[in-house]
């Protein structure tokens, strides 16, 4: 087939894509409408957690769908129970609401807060965010994040998101108000280049927003589900939010996201909050499973054993090409290139079989399924060099 055949203009054009049509995916690998395969380490943005097309994802639909997709949300159904049950067993909260997508968890977090804030703290409604952060792409959530490209975009944006500087205490303290009625961020900011925040910094932020009576809100849609081996990204840190959002690695490949909240903070009233497929049987026994396959004895000690072998070939990587330092945690990582070169990188990468994604001009971000393996690790490192000799020659 050639590309051509592909009536690709009736699409809205949101962003510029490679003249290649991905019709198929297994593992680690997707094929394309030439037939050509390529190694996968974007994986859609850390979604596909178990990689394309996972066995375990494929049964359950096919399982679910003949069973019931859905009753709507009016109704309870068995998957989005045993969903809630799983999310709540694995964590230090009481409440799920089920979502569609991380953004639409993000901005259930924020109205969540808010109701909060008018039933707790005089009608507080500001929620303290951060410089380059990235929280979704609805009006409310473009307005909690940080990112500068989101600057001039649909104005006039939501008010009530002043914004702190990662890692930097003082930098909240000082936006703290009357009007406060919590802080949000992610345990790692992905879009802004894989930037943590210490553990250090998120106990601070958590014993200062206690001390103050706010909430802390974590955005684990990129770190959640065992994205930095443990199960949520927080973890490393040991504390225990007010409320947490998920999506991406949630559902595995599938629009599934989550709003998670202790039972204190969980004050929506009927019609607050609702959404006709949240919860839907299809998506939610997926959910089940995902969490099911993530939480088995030794998956997530698998993940970090990755995390490991990919963090030393890029460091020897570095090392022989002069390029700067990793960040990231588990199988979220980052790569500095010291130079502008990370879309030349990814495009000869894409040229040579592989798909990388840069955040950046000078950073490489890496997304691997949870489950890659040890040889693709090492072809990816190969691949890798190739183009970033390439890219430095150019």
């Amino acid at each position: 087939m050639k590309f051509d055949d592909f009536p690709v203009d009736a699409l809205m054009q949101i962003t510029t894509r490679p003249p290649l049509v991905f019709l198929r995916g297994e593992g680690s690998w997707l094929w394309d409408h030439t037939g050509k395969r390529y190694l996968d380490f974007v994986q859609g943005w850390a979604v596909n957690c178990l990689g394309h097309c996972p066995e375990v994802i494929a049964r359950v639909l096919a399982d679910q769908s003949r069973r019931l997709i859905t009753p709507s949300p009016a109704f309870y159904n068995e998957p989005s129970i045993r969903l809630a049950q799983r999310l709540v067993a694995s964590s230090s909260f009481q409440r799920v609401f089920p979502a569609n997508s991380g953004a639409e968890a993000n901005e259930g977090a924020i109205k969540l807060a808010r109701r909060w804030g008018t039933k707790n703290r005089g009608g507080a409604f500001e929620i303290i965010t951060f410089e380059d952060s990235f929280h979704g792409r609805t009006l409310a959530t473009m307005s909690a994040s940080g990112k500068p490209q989101f600057r001039p975009l649909f104005e006039p944006k939501v008010p009530g998101f002043p914004k702190a500087k990662l890692n930097d205490l003082a930098s909240v303290e000082a936006l703290i108000t009357d009007k406060t009625v919590g802080v949000m961020l992610e345990p790692i900011q992905g879009e802004a280049g894989v930037i943590p925040a210490t553990d250090e910094f998120l106990r601070a932020l958590r014993e200062l927003t206690r001390e103050r009576g706010m909430l802390l809100i974590v955005d684990e849609v990129q770190t959640g589900v065992g994205r930095t081996a443990k199960l949520w990204g927080h973890e490393h840190a040991g504390v225990a939010p007010d409320i947490m959002t998920l999506g991406k690695g949630l559902g595995g490949g599938v629009p599934l996201a989550a709003l998670v909240a202790t039972e204190a903070v969980s004050c929506f009233e009927p019609g607050d909050q609702g959404g006709t497929y949240n919860g839907n049987p299809l998506m939610a026994a997926v959910g089940v499973a995902v969490l099911d396959t993530v939480s088995a004895p030794g998956f997530l000690a698998g993940v970090g054993d990755a995390g490991r072998l990919l963090s030393e070939g890029l460091f020897a990587l570095s090392a022989r090409l002069g390029l700067g330092g990793l960040t990231g945690r588990g199988l979220l990582l980052a790569l500095d290139l010291r130079r502008d070169i990370g879309s030349a990188v990814v495009d000869d990468a894409l040229e040579r079989g592989l798909l990388l994604n840069s955040p950046r001009p000078h950073l490489l971000r890496f997304m691997p399924a949870l489950n890659v393996s040890a040889e693709e690790i090492g072809k990816m490192l190969e691949i890798l060099e190739r183009s970033l000799l390439q890219a430095m020659d150019s």
